[in-house]
């Protein structure tokens, strides 16, 4: 359901997220809230912060860390302040896209985006490792290929991924970045995520959500019509 401020609110009986588009790549950040707690966490908070605070104060929730799934400028942007002015942990992503992160300033100037001051995480996650969110266990799941430390966060109980740049409605994120690898993202895709089952329902790091059904069968990129 549509909330304020363009974000989208979606509830299940232990845990409700909230979508929130933000900076002018309109990079989707969302906020997990655990139902049992009232514990959240932001995931990808790539800026505009006093947009991503008023969402939680809205819910009247205890923020209680910040999720990574890659170093791109639009997904941690908001990181360090986010982190130092309320003193939450940052955990992910998996250390390989630690140059990205170390280089935010240089990002940043490049490509015409609000300067950022680098940070390093509280916690680098490995493929196999859990989070938690309040009383939710989030998997974590290494897809590299649009970047070399791109986590995916799955919840087993929820059928959800939070998959960031690693795969869109009817397409896949880019590799010709420092690092990219498309035969890995491919391989990341359909080794790691299809595996998952069809029935999971996932967040992407831009644009609408969609299925693992709908994208293995219409994704033109990995889907059963790209072979």
């Amino acid at each position: 359901m549509p909330g304020s401020s363009g974000a989208f609110i979606t509830e299940y009986l232990t845990m409700r997220y909230i979508i929130i588009p933000v900076t002018a790549y309109q990079q989707n950040c969302t906020l997990l809230i655990c139902e049992q707690t009232n514990k959240a966490a932001l995931v990808d908070p790539g800026g505009d912060i006093d947009v991503l605070m008023h969402h939680v104060k809205l819910q009247k929730v205890d923020l209680e860390s910040i999720l990574i799934t890659h170093g791109h400028m639009d997904h941690v942007g908001g990181v360090a302040e986010l982190a130092s002015k309320f003193s939450l942990p940052v955990i992910g992503p998996q250390q390989e896209d630690d140059f990205w992160i170390q280089n935010l300033p240089e990002q940043c100037r490049a490509f015409g985006f609000p300067s950022t001051a680098t940070f390093t995480p509280t916690r680098w996650l490995n493929d196999g490792d859990t989070v938690n969110v309040g009383k939710e266990i989030l998997q974590v799941i290494h897809c590299p290929g649009h970047t070399p430390g791109h986590v995916v966060y799955f919840s087993p109980s929820m059928r959800l991924a939070l998959v960031g740049d690693v795969l869109f409605k009817g397409s896949i994120g880019r590799t010709d970045f420092p690092k990219g690898n498309h035969q890995t993202l491919i391989d990341s895709i359909q080794q790691k995520l299809w595996p998952l089952g069809g029935d999971v329902v996932f967040i992407p790091g831009h644009g609408p959500m969609s299925n693992f059904a709908e994208e293995m069968q219409n994704n033109p990129y990995v889907g059963a019509m790209a072979y």
